[in-house]
């Protein structure tokens, strides 16, 4: 009995837009901070701090709601801004917005109790790191050579005739 065995190829490692980076890390990023909100329910106490009108000493109500709708929204959008607006501004709102909530991820664990440790740490780890690849994607943004300095390095066939 004869057997075929495949041949062995390296798997194709296909380079993706910086767009696509940008916007599967804000997906990541939305993911872990909703689940770290709702995993926060679960701590003891919470949700009666919830019914009695306050969270983390913040007065539940429209402001309160409001902001943080806002501060959810914002990341919500940015996967849509990353993979819609041109390059230019797409490098300057990501790494503005992911700079600004690095000390907004840090500051959810103020206040807490060190029996909290691994589950804050955690967290905000990942979402730290999900930030500074966001912030290292955005900086590290591919250029393109403008078309004058394209031209010194490789010029046109018609500016060689024209050099004749």
């Amino acid at each position: 009995m004869r057997t075929q065995t495949a041949e062995l190829t390296a798997l194709e490692n296909r380079q993706l837009p910086v767009q696509a980076k940008l916007a599967a890390a804000w997906t990541s990023f939305i993911f872990l901070y909703l689940y770290v909100d709702y995993l926060g329910l679960y701590k003891p106490g919470v949700i009666n701090e919830i019914l009695a009108g306050s969270i983390h000493g913040f007065d539940i109500g429209p402001t309160f709601v409001g902001m943080a709708l806002t501060l959810l929204a914002i990341p919500i959008l940015m996967v849509m801004l990353s993979m819609t607006l041109p390059a230019r501004v797409n490098r300057t709102i990501n790494l503005v917005v992911a700079t600004l909530y690095i000390p907004f991820t840090i500051y959810n664990a103020a206040g807490e109790s060190w029996d909290w440790a691994y589950f804050y740490g955690l967290s905000i780890g990942l979402e730290v790191l999900l930030l500074a690849f966001i912030l290292r994607a955005a900086w590290t943004w591919p250029r393109t050579a403008s078309s004058s300095m394209a031209d010194l390095v490789e010029p046109s066939r018609s500016q060689i005739h024209m050099g004749r």
